[in-house]
């Protein structure tokens, strides 16, 4: 019974990072670090490579099973099982409200997002220092490359499935970085409101094929769900170890250009904001105290997980 306890908290853990993640500003690494796990999180993802995978795939061979479960444990996989389905579960849902809400309150959802990102930057800048040209120059790279994605985004990239395979890549491997939200980075790319629309219409697909009422949704949805699923797998044993193998050899610059990242990034529901005004031809003037509020408490929110986490010592 205990261990079945045990099994029952992960995957509630697991939730509770899924719910962060699937947010802009709020990172599902900080909840790992905050309900105590994110050691093994990283310990068991840097433990995955190509010959665990290959050993744990031929265990469908009876032969080979005794090698598999050992390459299983290895990599701590019943740990990542039941963490990611809680993760699983928590995007799916949290997504799928997140899509209501940006179809019926985009100002004060985006203003949220804001306020989120803005109090996330302002922690993780109390542990950067910009005392030499290196991390300057850092700095600098990091909040321009997210200030113009963020400008871009909305109308140049798209949603062509190569675009969404490297959203995928590039906001599930933040998920390993406490203060990196991956959802942040997918509203820089332009991806977050197209993934959450389209992971509920996927939600909406299974529940018309249960019903035996068509398979066009999920027909539809399909592609682009399996390419950023496809993505985040690629992004996390591979992105995610570089990005590991970065903060080893150069922390200070790394951690000055992720942080970075994140301040540049405070454009991107700013513009999306802008062309949601412009489309309803309402003015800032008006929007500004909605979105002003919502971003107070977002705020406020990161504040309060930033208080418990930093409690967290390992």
């Amino acid at each position: 019974m205990s261990d079945r306890r045990d099994w029952i908290t992960l995957y509630l853990k697991g939730i509770a990072m899924g719910s962060a993640d699937a947010v802009p500003g709020v990172s599902g690494g900080t909840i790992a670090l905050i309900v105590g796990i994110y050691e093994r999180l990283i310990a068991a993802v840097t433990a995955v490579d190509p010959d665990r995978i290959r050993r744990v795939l031929a265990g469908v061979r009876p032969a080979n099973l005794p090698d598999a479960r050992a390459a299983f444990r290895e990599v701590d996989g019943a740990f990542l099982l039941v963490l990611g389905a809680g993760i699983a579960t928590a995007v799916v849902v949290v997504l799928s409200g997140v899509d209501y809400l940006l179809a019926t309150r985009p100002v004060a959802t985006y203003g949220f997002f804001f306020g989120l990102i803005a109090a996330s930057a302002a922690v993780l800048l109390g542990d950067v220092a910009l005392d030499t040209p290196r991390r300057k120059a850092a700095a600098l790279a990091g909040f321009a490359l997210a200030f113009l994605a963020s400008g871009a985004a909305a109308t140049s990239l798209g949603n062509p499935l190569p675009i969404v395979f490297v959203a995928g890549a590039v906001a599930v491997s933040a998920m390993v970085l406490p203060g990196i939200s991956g959802s942040l980075l997918l509203v820089v790319l332009g991806q977050y409101e197209y993934m959450s629309g389209t992971v509920g219409r996927a939600i909406d697909g299974l529940a018309a094929l249960a019903l035996g009422n068509g398979t066009d949704a999920l027909v539809e949805t399909l592609p682009p769900v399996a390419t950023f699923l496809a993505g985040g797998v690629v992004g996390l044993f591979t992105i995610a170890h570089a990005v590991r193998y970065a903060l080893e050899r150069a922390r200070a610059a790394t951690l000055a250009f992720l942080v970075s990242l994140v301040v540049g990034a405070l454009r991107a529901p700013v513009v999306e904001v802008s062309v949601r005004l412009a489309e309803s031809g309402e003015s800032w003037r008006a929007a500004a105290p909605r979105f002003a509020l919502a971003a107070l408490v977002g705020a406020t929110l990161v504040l309060v997980l930033d208080r418990y986490s930093a409690a967290i010592e390992y």
